[in-house]
């Protein structure tokens, strides 16, 4: 399937919460969301009744779109995560957690997930000293993000590092300001994953 291009503020209205696909603009009174809680379309507002299957779908297109994932990719990550000792729904956030876009984001490098997969696609990281230019690479416990070089002088991360800067980074990384780099400490725990989703639902999902 590919990748939704139209504007992200109707996916949130769609799920009926707040995915925070805009970076700060979620934070503000601008926000979609609260100027029209109700979902897009002709029918948007009319009040449907949703059955179990209908929730489970929901709680698996608002990770899916919380994170910007594909309909194949997180499917593959189901199945990954179903392999992997421990609680399948954990370990399916735990693996989403750590795509080196969605590393970035929480570090402080990004205003947006989206925007983040952009600066990853644009080669602006290096993953132990290596040029990565994949969101979806998959990060492992001692595995270091850096700011490439060239890209730390540039106006663009001046202005988002300036941004971003106060915001608390998750307790499973860990931060070189100075360096502008930030290490995978751990895999993060549940209570540390703020997806705003009932991952047994997705659970559920996938298993019929």
């Amino acid at each position: 399937m590919a990748r939704y291009t139209g504007p992200a503020c109707k996916l949130c209205r769609r799920e009926g919460k707040k995915l925070f696909l805009k970076g700060d603009r979620c934070y503000t009174n601008k926000c979609a969301v609260d100027r029209r809680s109700y979902a897009p379309g002709q029918h948007g507002q009319n009040r449907k009744k949703t059955s179990e299957y209908g929730l489970q779908l929901r709680a698996k297109q608002s990770a899916r779109r919380f994170y910007g994932i594909s309909e194949g990719q997180f499917h593959k990550y189901f199945l990954m995560a179903e392999r992997k000792a421990g609680i399948t729904g954990t370990n399916l956030l735990q693996i989403c957690e750590t795509r080196l876009d969605n590393v970035v984001y929480e570090a402080g490098y990004a205003s947006s997930r989206a925007q983040a997969r952009q600066f990853v696609n644009h080669a602006h990281f290096t993953v132990n000293g290596k040029k990565v230019d994949i969101p979806s690479y998959l990060l492992s416990a001692g595995d270091v993000v850096a700011v490439k070089e060239k890209s730390k002088s540039t106006d663009e991360f001046k202005s988002v590092a300036e941004a971003n800067g106060s915001r608390p980074v998750p307790q499973w990384l860990e931060k070189n300001e100075d360096a502008m780099e930030v290490k995978v400490l751990r895999a993060p725990e549940r209570e540390e994953i703020d997806t705003p989703v009932e991952e047994h639902l997705i659970v559920e999902f996938y298993s019929k």
